[in-house]
C-alpha cells in the first residue's frame, strides 16, 4: 500500500496492525483512535459500527495477502515452481503479513464468518500449489497431500519452537520446500 491514505485507510491500517499485535479483542475504536491521534468521533464519519472496519480490515488483509501476492508473483521471471515459492515468502516470511494471518487464524477459531474467508483464502492459496505440483506430478492424490504438506510447513513452522540439529530454520525449510516441489536442493530462484 503506498501512497497518501485517506483516512478511512489509517482506520483499517491501524486496525491491523492492533489485530496483528493483540488479536481481535484489541481492534477497539477508542485505542485505535488514540493511536492515530484522532477523536474517537472520527471513526464513525467513515463507518457504521467496529463490524464495518472489521470487514473492511478482512477485505485490506484479503487483498493484500492473496491478490496483491497473485498479481506481484505473475510479474516475476521464473517457472510456477519459482513463482509458488516466492507467494509463500511474501506471505509467511513477511514481518507485515505474517502476523496479521497467524491473527486471522486465531480469530477464525472463534468466529464462523472469519472462518470462511480463511477457507476461501486458503483454497486460492491452495490452488497455487495444485497447479505448482501439478506440473511435475501426475496423481492428483499425491499432488494433494504434497500441497497440503508445503501448506503446514509455511504455517506450522511458526509454531514450532524445536532445534535443527545445527541447521538454521530457514535451510530447513528452504530444503522442505525442494523436497515437496521435487527440485534438486537450492535449484529455486533467490
Amino acid at each position: 500500500m503506498g501512497g497518501l491514505r485517506t483516512p478511512r485507510e489509517k482506520w483499517v491500517e491501524e486496525g491491523l496492525r492492533a489485530l496483528a499485535r493483540g488479536g481481535v479483542a484489541s481492534v477497539r475504536v477508542e485505542a485505535l483512535a488514540k493511536a492515530l491521534g484522532v477523536t474517537k468521533g472520527g471513526f464513525y464519519g467513515y463507518f457504521a459500527d467496529r463490524e464495518a472496519l472489521l470487514a473492511e480490515m478482512l477485505d485490506a488483509w484479503e487483498r493484500e495477502s492473496v491478490d496483491d501476492v497473485l498479481e506481484r508473483i505473475e510479474r516475476e521471471d521464473g517457472d510456477v515452481l519459482d513463482k509458488v515459492w516466492l507467494a509463500g515468502q511474501l506471505t509467511f516470511s513477511s514481518d507485515r503479513l505474517l502476523p496479521i494471518d497467524l491473527a486471522v487464524r486465531d480469530w477464525a477459531r472463534r468466529d464462523q464468518d472469519v472462518a470462511e474467508r480463511l477457507r476461501r483464502v486458503d483454497n486460492r492459496r491452495m490452488d497455487l500449489l495444485r497447479e505448482a505440483i501439478g506440473t511435475f506430478c501426475q496423481d492428483p492424490d499425491e499432488v494433494e497431500a504434497r500441497s497440503l504438506l508445503a501448506f503446514c510447513a509455511a504455517i506450522g513452522s511458526h509454531f514450532l519452537a524445536a532445534d535443527h540439529a545445527g541447521r538454521t530454520r530457514e535451510d530447513v525449510i528452504a530444503r522442505a520446500a525442494d523436497l515437496l516441489l521435487d527440485r534438486p536442493p537450492g535449484s529455486r530462484k533467490r
